[in-house]
């Protein structure tokens, strides 16, 4: 896989990602949860968004040296 696919595939990743972590935030606020630091489109939402994009770059990025 092309290094540039793999930077689509991650940054389609983090999208999603930001969308539905946005989604549960929303979704804790309405039921009155308890969500600490987790706000929409917040520091911790990007953060987890983030690793898990570059988790799946690196992944991709290694098994194609291979």
């Amino acid at each position: 896989m092309p290094d540039f696919i793999a930077i689509l595939a991650a940054s389609a990743l983090f999208c999603g990602t930001v969308i539905v972590l946005n989604g549960l935030t929303r979704l804790l606020l309405q039921m009155h949860g308890p969500i600490g630091d987790l706000a929409e489109n917040g520091f911790a939402q990007y953060g987890l968004a983030l690793a898990l994009a570059g988790l799946v770059w690196r992944r991709v990025v290694r098994r194609n040296a291979l």
